[in-house]
């Protein structure tokens, strides 16, 4: 059984989400902040009062755009508490979905509210409190947010076959479809590269156990991921080889 604050500064969208929250069987409390430093105060004592306390917060459901302190700040200011209450994103815009990644939110909800998607929420939340032995984070960590058909959607990172640079965006390629995410390529380096992720070329991101076949053709290289044949860079040609001969070697 859960216990829930609520935070946002527009009382009507409050109380609706509420409304909605307290009919779920798996939530025990729902009480409502409309604003980060209300929210900010209330946190602060539950988490000084323990967890066996009347006035526990197992989950925050916060919104991103409020007056003042925003709910990404909250959510930064909460990384920093010793045992912070689980966080889930309710906002309006699909734009924040990477930070809240970034933050370790457990689900990024869209506005309006529907109720079979707070309840999608409520699930995953229930899921990690009620297995207090592993991190909350570790999920997070092992899925990316991607935005299909209006909705957010978390895939696993081990899905990820490649990802192709556009722009600021990167495209990921999974086994039954690709989606398109807001960080740019350099970023996926930076963060998969201990996931076993390695560079060919400027355009693209492989995982190196989804490389089925290394092709040598009058001194280029090229891979192939399933039915996708990817050129290697010149500059990343040795790298990619010295690495499959090690992973071939174990």
């Amino acid at each position: 059984m859960l216990r829930v604050l609520a935070v946002d500064d527009e009382e009507p969208a409050l109380e609706e989400l509420l409304y909605l929250l307290r009919a779920d069987p798996r939530i025990r409390s729902a009480e409502g902040a409309t604003g980060a430093t209300e929210a900010l105060r209330r946190i602060g004592g539950a988490v000084d009062a323990g967890p066996e306390d009347v006035a526990a917060i197992d989950v925050v459901f916060l919104d991103i755009h409020m007056a003042g302190l925003t709910g990404l700040d909250v959510a930064q200011l909460l990384a920093g508490f010793a045992a912070p209450p689980l966080i889930v994103f309710v906002t309006a815009h699909e734009d924040f979905a990477v930070q809240a990644f970034d933050l370790k939110a457990v689900d990024y909800v869209l506005k309006p509210v529907r109720r079979e998607r707070l309840a999608e929420a409520v699930r995953r939340v229930a899921e990690q409190v009620g297995d207090r032995s592993a991190p909350v984070h570790d999920t997070a960590h092992d899925q990316i947010p991607v935005e299909l058909g209006g909705v957010i959607r978390f895939i696993p990172i081990d899905d990820i076959a490649y990802a192709e640079a556009q722009g600021d965006y990167a495209r990921l390629h999974t086994a039954t479809g690709s989606h398109l995410v807001r960080v740019p390529l350099t970023t996926l380096e930076e963060r998969w590269r201990t996931r076993g992720f390695v560079r060919i070329h400027r355009r693209h991101l492989v995982a190196l156990g989804r490389i089925d076949e290394l092709r040598l053709d009058a001194g280029s290289m090229s891979v192939r991921i399933g039915t996708a044949e990817l050129a290697v860079s010149r500059r990343h040609t040795r790298a990619l080889r010295d690495l499959l001969m090690r992973q071939g070697g174990r």
